[in-house]
Formats: structure tokens, sequence, C-alpha cells
């Protein structure tokens, strides 16, 4: 159990670092002291930065995926009413962090995908699950007539994850929600319900 407490304290750690420092600029000493964790207990539980660069990420997405799963899943309300929430969650996370970390993910995902093929590939791979959600969430919201069937729901999940991670990295330089506001509110105003236009 110790054992299996000092690693998830370490990936906590490093969690919280990167998330205000970023990945390159996160010491594996910097964690150490931060821990009180002795150097040669990191290399017992990790080979090396990458390693536990791969264990934060994995950390992090699975219990964000856990997160999405009970608001975009959760039967007992209409699909846009789950959407609905999953951005307010978004931007309640924006403002407890005063603006900073943002996602961690999508944070990691522009600093290393030109880096590092093993890192893209981890990211790439918690982006898909993602947008699994919510094909599955938009669905379910076409299934019930909520929402235009006119475009697929992958194409449209992949729009959804693409503009939300834009609007939360817009939302850090501006120190302001006001970018995931407008997002949500052109999502919901004008591609939802949007009809083709006739030419």
């Amino acid at each position: 159990m110790k054992n299996t407490a000092t690693r998830d304290k370490l990936i906590d750690t490093g969690a919280e670092l990167i998330a205000q420092h970023g990945y390159n600029a996160t010491g594996i000493n910097a964690v150490l002291k931060t821990c009180g964790v002795p150097k040669g207990s990191f290399y017992h539980y990790f080979s090396s930065k990458e390693a536990f660069g791969l264990a934060v990420i994995e950390r992090f997405a699975s219990e964000y995926d856990e997160g999405l799963a009970t608001l975009l899943e959760d039967a007992t309300l209409p699909p846009l009413e789950r959407l609905r929430r999953y951005f307010a969650t978004g931007r309640e996370h924006m403002l407890d962090c005063d603006h900073t970390t943002g996602c961690l993910i999508g944070n990691l995902g522009q600093e290393l995908a030109g880096q590092s093929d093993t890192f893209r590939d981890a990211l790439n791979l918690v982006f898909q699950r993602w947008e699994q959600r919510l094909v599955n969430c938009l669905k379910d919201a076409q299934v019930q007539g909520s929402i235009s069937t006119t475009v697929a729901p992958e194409a449209l999940a992949s729009f959804v994850l693409s503009g939300w991670e834009g609007a939360i990295l817009r939302a850090k330089t501006l120190k302001s929600v006001a970018p995931m506001e407008h997002f949500e509110a052109i999502l919901f105003g004008h591609v939802f319900g949007a009809t083709p236009s006739s030419h």
C-alpha cells in the first residue's frame, strides 16, 4: 500500500506541476522536492521521465474519462442537457484555477505532439476515448430528434471536441471564460439547430 501511495503521490504532484509549467519545464527534482521523496524512489517506480509523463497522462485521462461518462451518459437527463452540464463543468474548472491550467491533455498535445511519437500516440488515444463519449451522447440527441441528423455524430463530436479545446486555450490567454461561452452559444444556437441551406 505504501508503495502505491508513493507512486500515486508522485503522479498527482507531477500532474499539478506539469499543468502549471508544462512537461519540459517540470524537472523530476521539482516533483521529488514537492513530494519529499528521495530520487532513488522515483526510478523505482518509473524507468524515465517519459514513462513518468505517460503515467501522468493515463491518470489524468482516466479520471477525466470517468467524469465524462458520468456527465455524458446520464440517461436520466436529455442528451443536450448532459452536454450543457459538460460545458458548465469545464467553465467551473477554468474559474477555479483562475484560467491558469486549462486542459492538461490539450496543453500536452500542443507541447509534445511534435516532439515525441510516444506522447502523440498516447494523447491521441485519450482524445479518441473522449470523442467516443461525445459521439454516443450526440447519437442519443439525434435519435430523440433534438439535433439535426444532417451531420454524422462522429464528425460532430470531432468538431465539438476541437472547438471546445480551442475555446479552453483562448480562455487561458484571455483570462476569461467568454470564449467558452461563445463556443457553446454558437454550437447550440446555430450548429445543432441548423438546417442545411438550400442553394
